[in-house]
């Protein structure tokens, strides 16, 4: 229920009163203030205020009065209620034409009709409106009080208060995730994450919905075809750990729906749902914080015995009987994008745990997709997962696997690159120490030799562990960059990719023809390059065996020694 100025002019008092402006918005024009003001405006006139005036000091200036009625129009002011009979005898015309472009309402009072009795019998009315809406909206709060200590669940929450509010409702935490959404909201959670990921939800901008301060913890959203109200769920230490959000009818504004009921229904709720969400939130993060340390535990085979492990895994609700391969993910390129979306009131971290947390959503929907079991952390800016398998397919499931989170994640992170590594299966508690070994080992070598974005699988490494291996023996480490130095340094100097040169002859079986065309080189521009190669390194290369040293020189190299030729220059 609202105070209008057509209720203002019922009154007693008003019956004398004559409307010169604004006829037609008198029933849409709501009254939540009343005052007596003169000449200077500035910022003291508040949205929705009735304002009492003489005139005195423009009355008798065409100018100033036009400019005092400017100015309470841009106030946004309900009505200006001018008394006649002193200062101003008869409103001027340019002043009533410059109130109707402004959307002003004017009315005109008898000079002998006290300001005090026109007050008087508004505040009495809106006091009166004021009760009945705080006794009504504190019926609601007992009620949701009551919710509460009923431990009843969220979704019974948002349905209360969706029926006193008469929108629909969203609950998210603090980094935008659903927790509780209006079943008739289908589309938008659709579109939520996009949103969420594009920084519009949850909105951080200081910008409150106006000056008027019963709106004042309001912050308005606006999507394709409506308006969202937010309002943060505050925790003890005064920071958001969650949001409500009021989705309002189309063409419906801001104003005229955050009614005083409404707005106590609103600040009722989100002290409950901060209620909950802290009781839940305590729950998840330790139950999260206990999964996270088992699996990394498992990981780092920390366990002494089987049934050590397996009685923690039953208590967390893991099957560890299950077979599992250990697969391991590396996004390669968040804090680049971060830096490409930065927001000045955002943060990484924030931003970093929001990305996350959407990894992981995809990752828990591709394993129940397969009809899998899957264990799973973040830790050190990896993603360690268990996945259960087929054992004799164990290659197949996990290529399936990740082609179903990636598919996702292709849609929902367009741009974010994930490097994966991907283990064997082992047997027994030590065999998912040994299944993620494999899996760090089989993603390290994949960055290397494939970049950033690729998989490689741990049976698939196998020349390269060897590579690895010689490249951490000494004699080898010698013979190895006594060979492939002089190629490195003349590449840097002259930007000629001597070893890119050799790799691609070698690949051609010394087919120069073969080589230039993959190349795009002149047949002599090659044969330069390649007489150049034997001087700087003195080998032959129609010598097998020096073709041998310089080939596994360069493989060598590539795996593991050209980070240590850059630091020793």
């Amino acid at each position: 229920m609202r105070l209008t100025i057509g209720d203002v002019l019922k009154f007693d008092v008003m019956k004398n009163a004559r409307v010169r402006t604004g006829k037609q918005l008198l029933n849409e024009r709501h009254v939540q203030w009343i005052s007596a003001m003169e000449m200077p405006v500035e910022n003291f006139v508040r949205k929705n205020e009735v304002v009492l005036s003489t005139a005195i000091g423009c009355g008798h200036d065409l100018e100033l009065f036009k400019q005092f009625v400017q100015d309470i129009a841009e106030s946004e002011a309900s009505a200006l209620m001018i008394a006649l009979g002193r200062y101003v005898y008869d409103i001027p015309r340019e002043v009533i034409e410059l109130a109707e472009k402004k959307s002003l309402v004017i009315i005109e009072i008898p000079w002998e009709v006290r300001f005090a009795d026109i007050i008087e019998d508004v505040m009495r009315e809106l006091n009166g409106i004021d009760y009945k809406e705080r006794e009504k909206s504190e019926k609601v709060q007992q009620e949701l009080l009551k919710l509460i200590l009923k431990e009843t669940d969220l979704s019974h929450i948002s349905k209360f208060i969706e029926r006193h509010v008469g929108c629909p409702i969203v609950i998210t935490d603090r980094t935008g995730t659903i927790q509780e959404k209006s079943s008739h909201n289908a589309d938008l959670a659709e579109k939520w994450k996009d949103y969420v990921i594009q920084g519009i939800i949850p909105s951080r901008k200081a910008v409150t919905l106006t000056h008027d301060p019963m709106f004042q913890k309001f912050q308005i959203i606006e999507l394709e075809d409506r308006f969202m109200l937010q309002l943060p769920v505050l925790q003890v230490l005064g920071d958001a750990q969650g949001y409500l959000f009021a989705l309002l009818p189309p063409d419906t504004s801001a104003e005229s729906f955050l009614t005083q009921y409404r707005v106590n229904v609103l600040e009722h709720s989100a002290t409950t749902i901060a209620l909950w969400l802290s009781r839940k939130n305590a729950i998840e993060d330790t139950k999260m914080r206990l999964r996270s340390d088992f699996v990394q535990e498992l990981a780092k085979g920390e366990f002494l015995s089987w049934d050590q492990a397996n009685s923690r895994a039953k208590l967390l609700g893991y099957n560890i009987k299950l077979p599992y391969i250990c697969i391991v993910g590396f996004p390669e390129n968040l804090k680049t994008l971060f830096r490409k979306r930065k927001q000045d009131d955002d943060s990484f971290e924030h931003w970093l745990d929001n990305m996350i947390r959407y990894i992981e959503e995809e990752i828990f929907y591709a394993a129940q997709s397969l009809k899998r079991e899957v264990m799973m952390t973040y830790q050190g800016e990896k993603l360690m997962i268990f996945l259960e398998i087929s054992v004799d397919k164990s290659n197949e499931n996990a290529a399936n696997f990740l082609d179903l989170v990636e598919r996702r994640l292709i849609n929902l992170l367009p741009e974010v690159v994930i490097s994966w590594g991907i283990g064997n299966y082992r047997e027994g508690v030590d065999g998912f120490r040994e299944s993620y070994q494999n899996a760090e080992v089989a993603l390290n070598i994949g960055r290397r030799k494939k970049g950033s974005g690729h998989r490689m699988m741990f049976e698939n490494t196998r020349v390269d562990r060897v590579l690895l291996s010689l490249a951490q023996n000494n004699d080898m480490k010698e013979v190895i960059m006594s060979t492939i130095e002089p190629l490195v340094e003349y590449d840097d100097q002259r930007n000629m990719d001597l070893i890119g040169t050799f790799s691609a002859y070698n690949q051609c079986h010394g087919n120069v023809s073969q080589t230039a065309r993959s190349l795009n080189l002149h047949r002599q521009s090659l044969l330069y390059r390649l007489r150049k190669i034997e001087s700087l390194t003195g080998l032959s290369l129609i010598d097998p065996d020096d073709l041998f040293l310089l080939d596994l020189s360069i493989k060598t190299w590539k795996m593991g020694l050209s980070e240590e030729i850059v630091k020793q220059r």
